[in-house]
């Protein structure tokens, strides 16, 4: 189907073979398996992060756990796809990665379960593979709880990166994920100049009339919405910010999660 499509496809048994593949000839795209003989596709990955020229990664795997998801996105994975995907999909998305840019790195500071932490550039696409991976740290909690700080976290990372970051990927967002037996915590720090409640007439959050930003977004020419921090102020149990307001802190209390 690849080749019909005008992309060769070159196979490698194991990741000692895909080395010796990868330094014979020049590759757009490699389809890494986690799992594989003689050199799992992790330690190919760390492998490949010491080369000049690098191609774009699509992780594929069984095992999704945050630990392996975390080392894929600290050795510069652009995608990871979980075991078993169509056939139909997997080739959609080759495609899809072939058009597209390479997506600007994250830096994984901190990769300890209780203690997630990641530096990354102030796009949307990496804010999409921070959330993805912060989804499944929240993956044992009870599903409302992990639907209501889910959309919680993606409400503030998206606006540290839209707001504070002006969606420059020059300009980096920190965000850590620390977990205890009862609390969950979010801490989002953008590089933007903060702001005033008394300036967020855009949102729904703080207004006597819930309905009032509504007119002021259309009359900015700004998205349907405004009801993000509302919402998050709802999911949270404590909610700080900094004396600037460019950095947050999300808690949530885990004690009816056994």
């Amino acid at each position: 189907m690849l080749a019909a499509a005008g992309i060769t496809v070159v196979a490698a048994s194991g990741g000692r073979e895909a080395l010796q593949r990868l330094a014979r000839g020049r590759f757009d795209l490699i389809l890494l398996d986690v799992w594989m003989p003689r050199l799992s596709g992790l330690d190919v990955l760390e492998r490949l992060g010491k080369w000049k020229a690098q191609p774009k990664v699509i992780m594929i795997t069984s095992d999704d756990t945050p630990a392996t998801l975390l080392k894929a996105t600290r050795h510069h994975a652009h995608y990871f796809v979980k075991k078993p995907i169509e056939a139909r999909s997997l080739v959609a998305l080759v495609k899809r990665v072939l058009r597209s840019g390479l997506p600007p790195a994250i830096e994984v500071v901190s990769a300890r379960p209780d203690w997630v932490e990641v530096i990354a550039p102030c796009t949307r696409a990496a804010a999409r593979r921070v959330q993805a991976v912060v989804a499944h740290m929240d993956a044992g909690l009870e599903p409302d709880v992990r639907d209501s700080v889910g959309s919680a976290f993606r409400e503030l990372l998206l606006n540290a990166v839209e707001w504070g970051g002006k969606l420059d990927p020059n300009r980096k967002v920190r965000i850590a994920y620390l977990r205890a037996r009862r609390m969950l915590m979010y801490r989002i720090a953008d590089p933007g100049r903060g702001f005033s409640p008394d300036a967020l007439q855009h949102a729904a959050v703080g207004q006597t009339d819930p309905l009032a930003h509504v007119d002021v977004r259309e009359a900015r020419g700004l998205r349907p919405g405004g009801f993000g921090l509302m919402m998050v102020r709802e999911s949270a149990d404590e909610l700080l910010y900094n004396e600037r307001r460019n950095e947050v802190v999300f808690v949530k209390y885990l004690d009816q999660q056994g």
